[in-house]
């Protein structure tokens, strides 16, 4: 071999291995401690929760005002409002009962047959410029079979639909007829509520019980061969089973509302390294191997809109550190929309939050953090809603657009001016507002600048707030100083128009 054939050789190599690989290095980036763009959602859990049954309507408006408030003031930017926690419903619903977490008796309504607690929570949450995404827990109808179910229950009219698994009941992932029913639970919220999306979490078929199989040899035997799977593919027909209900929920919210989304939190690891050489360097529960939920295939086919993966564990975890799993979803979601879900109460024990963070904001594909549960941020518990206020969410943060979806600006607000009142200074303006045009103005964000200070709408530090009114109550700034404000719109995909801007003379 020649000099220049050796040389060749050598270049080749190297460029094989660049186009074949991607380094690790090439996923991650600098952190910004003060993101623009950054999705930071709170979960409400609904399941387990005695503080709704204690309260009368009045009193849960009150409290679900003041909660969504301090999510607010925390920086927090959108709610997951758990709405399905056991086949029922925290909403009126035709389909499903009232639930049994909302007033103590499966099927009760509350007390003032003119509160729905989701409409309500989600005007809270929108008129102060949050998004509200409604949470279903698919397939799960009691979390504990000895609890009464309501006479108006499917399971009374169709108990051959259902399976118990130890101590708790499912819908059988394997009929057709569960998924139309689920399917027609998430048309219904989403034809009937302005919610910005639908949420499933964890739970598909159910976790593991030691030494007791999933009951579903009677929907097996009558749909698997049909379908094309042998009794030793059972697990992979499992798998199907669940993607079929993700493709059709997706398919059932597009042709309702297409700009509403659709995202999912599933348990922290995909596959283990011992189950397949590209899974995670763990060794603990698998989404594809123990929940037959099959998440990678979901992102890459684009059914979902967010993907939110449940990193719990604490840095450096023997069976599942957070920092490796983290790192193996940045390169395992295919460009998608990453979120990760954080555990407040272990974080905070483990004084590792802000590091946590940090490592999230460090990667390329993640753009946000869903914290788990979100009435600890609410009640400030151990602090936590002072740290994300005045460190982790020091400046506030619009949800990164959804541009796969919609991209074009909506139109600029017209007609800004400030109007002096006896008692406030009000900052208003006029725009085309549509609640069932997506493309129109949804939001709209406030920004503040310094007397001779360029209007920059790239800096987070100059948004002052964000809202789903047309005006604003001007702060006092003392008398003589001037600032300029500037106002845009921001559509459902979150896409947002040019600034209109006044300088303001105080």
């Amino acid at each position: 071999m020649n000099k220049f054939s050796r040389l060749f050789f050598f270049f080749s190599i190297i460029l094989f291995f660049s186009a074949c690989s991607t380094p690790r290095n090439a996923l991650t980036h600098r952190a910004d401690d003060t993101p623009k763009h950054e999705f930071r959602a709170a979960w409400i859990q609904t399941a387990w929760q005695d503080r709704y049954q204690r309260m009368n309507s009045a009193q849960m408006r009150r409290y679900i005002t003041e909660m969504v408030q301090r999510l607010d003031e925390a920086g927090i930017n959108a709610i997951i409002f758990q709405v399905r926690p056991e086949a029922d419903a925290f909403y009126k619903s035709d389909i499903e009962p009232w639930s049994r977490f909302l007033t103590g008796r499966q099927g009760q309504a509350p007390d003032d047959p003119t509160f729905d607690p989701l409409a309500f929570i989600i005007e809270e949450a929108h008129k102060r410029g949050m998004e509200l995404h409604a949470w279903l827990n698919p397939y799960r109808v009691q979390t504990n079979v000895n609890s009464q179910l309501a006479p108006n229950h499917l399971f009374h009219r169709h108990p051959e639909r259902f399976f118990q698994h130890g101590n708790q009941r499912f819908f059988d992932p394997g009929l057709p007829e569960n998924r139309a029913h689920i399917t027609a639970v998430v048309r219904d919220i989403v034809s009937r509520y302005n919610v910005d999306a639908i949420h499933l979490d964890d739970y598909f078929y159910p976790y593991p019980v030691a030494g007791v199989s999933i009951p579903d040899d009677r929907s097996f035997n009558m749909f698997a061969v049909s379908q094309g799977f042998s009794p030793a593919q059972r697990n992979d027909w499992r798998r199907n089973n669940v993607n079929l209900l993700i493709q059709e929920i997706k398919q059932t919210i597009v042709l309702t509302k297409p700009w509403v989304r659709f995202g999912i939190s599933p348990f922290g690891i995909y596959r283990n390294r011992s189950s397949d050489p590209h899974g995670s360097d763990t060794n603990g529960l698998q989404n594809y191997d123990d929940l037959f939920a099959d998440v990678k295939l979901w992102v890459e086919r684009g059914w979902i809109d967010h993907n939110i993966p449940q990193l719990y564990w604490e840095i450096g975890h023997q069976r599942a550190d957070y920092t490796t799993l983290l790192h193996w979803w940045n390169e395992n979601n295919f460009q998608q929309r990453l979120y990760i879900g954080q555990d407040i109460q272990r974080s905070m024990a483990q004084n590792e939050l802000p590091t946590k963070i940090r490592q999230a904001r460090q990667m390329v594909n993640v753009s946000g953090n869903v914290f788990w549960y979100g009435y600890r941020i609410a009640e400030n518990t151990d602090g936590i809603a002072d740290l994300l206020k005045n460190d982790i969410h020091r400046t506030r943060a619009l949800i990164p657009p959804y541009s796969h979806k919609h991209n074009k600006r909506p139109d600029r607000v017209r007609r800004l001016t400030d109007v002096r009142m006896e008692t406030m200074h009000l900052l208003t303006w006029d725009t085309q507002r549509n609640p069932n045009n997506p493309e129109a103005a949804q939001r709209f964000v406030i920004y503040r600048f310094r007397d001779g200070e360029r209007v920059n709408l790239n800096r987070a530090e100059n948004i002052v707030a964000v809202t789903g009114d047309n005006f604003f109550v001007l702060p006092c700034e003392g008398r003589g100083n001037r600032y300029t404000y500037a106002v845009t719109a921001v559509d459902a995909f979150w896409n947002e128009s040019r600034e209109r801007a006044r300088r303001i003379r105080f």
